[in-house]
């Protein structure tokens, strides 16, 4: 039970109407989830306006309505508040339902268009390492120190991010390492959170379906920056051209990391193989399982967060040495005839072109790589030819497939990636929609020593196709397409 003054606090009340002294033991803003004596906040979706189910909300018995808009018939024994934006009136009225518990840890929030999931995954296992207790909300799983907690959306809602940093306050835990997404930013799901540290990795053409115009996308992100309070760390990437932007007026303290650039902590790529990288950071050699360019960059900005942090420098460089590669992130294996297969997430022409080209700095270029890659539906369609052009110029065959093609008919997705690419891009393209078919011909065209990269689905363990998501692993496909093969 929470006194409604207390759930109320910094909110953004402009007009009430009922009773003040009432105490509320649930909120809500899905009215299927109304109870007796709950509060339902009527927030403004996408698709769905939360002010149409009012009524439903106190028919299942919430007694304190908070909204945009007053409805026109007022229910006497109903407390109305109105508020100027309920979506931010949720992150407040969330965080304070739950003892606002972003205050009773050091919460590190990592934003960007690609990395985000690699970067947030390696602070946690790093403090894990470290002897810390630390939680982590990422896009592949939700994690208590030891308990794992399905994900769903890379940024949970309001009410669920609270209540699972409630946990891990609960649970001991004296960090919690979070991805930001934009759309959780620009739907105020943050609203109420106070970050120790926020990080940025890069931003790049993505999400446009949602934020309509990249500069939008690069606002929504930087909102992020701007709200952080004066006793926050921002941490940017120095080398990425919008580094700087992230950062322009925060009121938090700015740190830069780097390879190239000038900044506070600094690396250089010494060796790329595909046993791992060779860096020196900060004057120190330090040498890593993980793969690629692009992981020097984020093994540098999660050194940099931890010794922004307080950790020691040596304990950080030395356990940093010990991680694994992140589930679905340039996740590799070899064939027994000694193919190397690739699973990667990459699914923005920009992730595809770093995974390409860390393959092409690392292989002899005397093999053959052969690339299977799609693009989802309902999602960004001017991202599809720029995906098939990037996979046909840096690969000796490509494989054009399904990749969540949702309420989109495959073969419409497959005939937009390849329009207008040239012909010697196009002699380079087969297309096969099923995706399973298609990782199965890319394997049995590869020859020992070549290399086989599925992207765009990593973790994911499911193909969306018309609102059903169906079981399906592209790491479990390629491992059964090679024992098939052996056979």
């Amino acid at each position: 039970m929470k006194l409604l003054s207390d759930l109320l606090y910094k909110s953004g009340i402009e007009e009430f109407k009922g009773e003040a002294k009432r105490s509320v033991n649930s909120i809500c803003f899905d009215s299927r989830q109304s109870t007796p004596g709950s509060m339902f906040i009527a927030t403004r979706g996408t698709n769905l306006d939360g002010h149409v189910f009012i009524k439903g909300a106190i028919e299942k018995g919430s007694t304190v309505i908070v909204c945009e808009e007053l409805p026109e018939k007022i229910e006497d024994e109903i407390t109305y508040v109105k508020v100027g934006n309920s979506s931010h009136a949720l992150g407040i009225i969330a965080s304070n339902f739950f003892d606002n518990p972003s205050d009773k840890l050091k919460l590190i929030g990592v934003t960007g268009t690609n990395g985000k999931t690699t970067i947030v995954t390696l602070l946690y296992l790093l403090y894990i390492e470290l002897g810390q207790k630390a939680g982590m909300l990422s896009t592949v799983r939700n994690r208590i120190i030891e308990e794992t907690i399905s994900s769903t959306h890379t940024t949970p809602d309001a009410i669920s991010i609270n209540k699972l940093l409630a946990k891990m306050v609960d649970r001991g835990c004296a960090y919690c390492f979070m991805e930001v997404s934009s759309h959780a930013i620009d739907q105020s799901r943050i609203a109420g959170l106070n970050f120790d540290l926020a990080l940025f990795s890069n931003i790049t053409h993505d999400h446009l379906d949602y934020h309509k115009t990249f500069d939008a996308y690069i606002n929504t992100k930087k909102q992020f920056f701007d709200e952080l309070s004066v006793n926050s760390i921002a941490l940017t990437n120095a080398d990425e051209r919008h580094g700087n932007t992230m950062v322009l007026n925060t009121k938090a303290t700015v740190k830069k990391y780097g390879l190239k650039a000038m900044a506070d902590y600094k690396c250089r790529l010494v060796e790329n193989s595909f046993e791992g990288l060779h860096l020196n950071i900060d004057g120190q050699d330090v040498w890593t399982r993980l793969v690629g360019s692009f992981n020097a960059y984020n093994l540098l900005s999660v050194y940099a967060a931890a010794l922004e942090l307080g950790e020691d420098k040596m304990d950080v460089l030395t356990s940093l040495s010990s991680l694994s590669a992140v589930e679905g992130r340039f996740q590799h294996f070899k064939s027994t005839n000694g193919i190397i297969a690739i699973v990667d997430y990459a699914h923005t022409p920009d992730a595809l072109k770093k995974v390409l080209n860390t393959i092409k700095d690392i292989r002899s270029g005397n093999e053959q790589l052969i690339t299977v890659v799609g693009c989802g539906g309902d999602r960004d369609k001017d991202k599809r030819p720029l995906m098939a052009r990037i996979a046909a110029n840096l690969s000796d065959r490509v494989f054009v497939t399904a990749d969540n093609p949702r309420s989109e008919n495959p073969e419409t997705i497959i005939k937009e990636m390849k329009m207008g690419l040239d012909p010697v891009e196009l002699a380079k393209i087969l297309s096969i929609s099923d995706r399973e078919e298609a990782i199965k011909t890319a394997c049995t065209f590869a020859q020992p020593g070549d290399i086989v990269l599925v992207a765009g689905k990593g973790h994911e363990k499911y193909q969306e196709i018309n609102g059903v998501k169906y079981p399906f692993d592209d790491v479990e496909i390629l491992e059964n397409s090679f024992k098939i093969l052996q056979k």
